[in-house]
């Protein structure tokens, strides 16, 4: 009977062996089988703040005295001052084609046309030093159309003629020398 004994002893080292190989943390129902633990019950969010009611703090764009506004009133009124369009001899329309007219600026400019109700009526370019309308002394300024902002600075405006065709456009300079506005020259657009 010795050898029942030994062959239920090696039995139970089969057994033990075969029970800590199946269970091994390298078997792979093992490591697939997710760990039992408790829910882990999550904080409350916090409740998200309401959107901000309004604009930023500061001073709205539009009141920067300092920014284009090509609707400041002062524009109209030197609009309305203007001699006539010499070729139709109608007023001037006070709603600027383009500029960049500012209350900051040593120059600037709008360009506007003649109130007509012909095809291409005449433009021309009214001046501005620190905003307030240059009646006299101004270079003519009939016949341009735009402005070149890549030669315009706070003291020189740059007014183009543009006829529509590439390579064709005429720029014209203007500068506040101090006391009045100079011609400065004449550079292809």
């Amino acid at each position: 009977m010795p050898n029942v004994n030994w062959a239920a002893t090696n039995i139970c080292v089969v057994a033990a062996a075969l029970t800590v190989t199946a269970c091994s943390p390298g078997d792979s129902t093992v490591s697939k089988t997710p760990d039992q633990t408790a829910p882990v019950s999550a904080a409350p969010a916090a409740p998200a703040s309401p959107p901000p009611a309004g604009p930023p703090p500061g001073p709205a764009p539009a009141d920067d005295p300092c920014a284009t506004d090509l609707a400041a009133p002062e524009i109209a009124k030197a609009v309305s001052e203007l001699p006539r369009d010499p070729r139709s001899g109608q007023a001037w329309n006070p709603e600027p084609l383009a500029g960049n007219y500012n209350e900051c600026a040593q120059l600037s400019a709008v360009i506007v046309k003649a109130n007509t109700n012909q095809s291409n009526p005449n433009t021309r370019a009214v001046l501005f030093h620190q905003g307030k309308f240059i009646p006299t002394g101004v270079p003519d300024t009939y016949g341009f159309n735009d402005l070149d902002s890549t030669q315009t600075t706070g003291d020189t405006i740059a007014l183009k003629y543009s006829s529509g065709v590439p390579g064709l456009d005429s720029v014209v300079r203007f500068r506040w020398n101090g006391s009045g506005v100079e011609l400065i020259g004449n550079t292809p657009g």
